[in-house]
């Protein structure tokens, strides 16, 4: 019997290079990034969250709920991914970035299915770039969270990569290599923009 899965969109970030709040941003005109993810997140998941810091303060879509960040000790992503499984340790935790415009609802059940092949373990695709893991979106099992912190803190980094790769993760490639592209400055913004309007 497989636990419940829930979905985290992480939009905690200060979106530095953008300029702007890339989960504000919007590639087709109708939805912004955090309502494109939280509905991909929908389609598969049991429920589905935004993971924000406090100071944040933009309304999130109805059909998500905010799980603020809850370890000042935790920095970048890993603090929003440890946050939501120590708030929600019944499930396990698909989890993505906001700045994914070429994300599909296939490539996130892809994951799942892979996650579901074997016992529960750190599921990830594999990066088309570097072929490391990308920890932005994958599937972290319950209870899981203890021991990522653990080893974090030994480490005394807080990258989820590098974690992932420490952690033997299960990586699984991408149908499309540019699935998980993200956008991170006004200049790959203007590229992608220009791309899904020719």
């Amino acid at each position: 019997m497989h636990k419940p899965l829930y979905g985290l969109v992480l939009v905690g970030g200060e979106s530095r290079r953008m300029g702007q709040d890339k989960a504000l941003l919007s590639y087709d005109g109708k939805q912004t990034q955090i309502e494109r993810s939280v509905s991909l997140l929908n389609e598969v998941c049991a429920n589905t969250f935004v993971s924000m810091r406090q100071e944040q303060d933009y309304a999130i879509p109805d059909n998500a709920a905010v799980l603020y960040d809850s370890d000042d000790a935790v920095k970048g992503p890993l603090c929003g991914i440890l946050s939501a499984m120590a708030a929600h340790p019944e499930a396990d935790w698909l989890i993505i970035a906001c700045d994914l415009p070429n994300l599909k609802t296939s490539d996130l059940q892809n994951l799942i299915t892979a996650y579901h092949a074997e016992a529960p373990r750190l599921t990830a695709y594999r990066s088309s770039y570097d072929q490391l893991p990308e920890p932005l979106c994958a599937i972290y099992p319950a209870g899981k969270d203890t021991e990522l912190l653990a080893l974090a803190q030994e480490l005394g980094k807080f990258c989820p990569r590098k974690l992932l790769i420490i952690k033997a993760t299960r990586l699984i490639e991408q149908a499309n290599p540019h699935s998980l592209d993200n956008i991170n400055t006004p200049d790959e913004l203007s590229a992608q923009l220009d791309k899904q309007t020719h």
